[in-house]
């Protein structure tokens, strides 16, 4: 061994790298999808690989900008809060002749 390192001082580093590794993964929750078509995957590697990534980076960002989204009932809940928060009223055809307005 280099450098004075003994077998048990290797060994020692070598758990506490494992332990730190278990610690992390622990800490992450893994997602499992099974019954994917074999050409579903096939495309989605091979939309990975155009991004230069493997398929579980692709797949990560994608999940993760796929949360980052609001969704339809968001949207709406956001959109009601925002009009009981501010008290407007507009009807359909007020807010279309503002947007009229604006334009010209």
């Amino acid at each position: 061994m280099d450098a004075g390192l003994t077998w048990r001082s290797t060994r020692h580093v070598t758990e506490a790298s494992f332990r730190m590794q278990c610690s992390y993964i622990a800490c992450m929750p893994a997602v499992t999808i099974r019954d994917v078509p074999d050409d579903t995957r096939d495309i989605l590697a091979s939309r990975a690989a155009r991004n230069g990534q493997s398929l579980q980076e692709y797949l990560r960002s994608t999940l993760i900008g796929l949360a980052a989204e609001a969704d339809i009932d968001e949207l709406v809940a956001n959109a009601r809060l925002r009009k009981t928060a501010t008290g407007t009223n507009l009807s359909p055809d007020d807010i279309l002749g503002h947007l009229a307005a604006d334009r010209t």
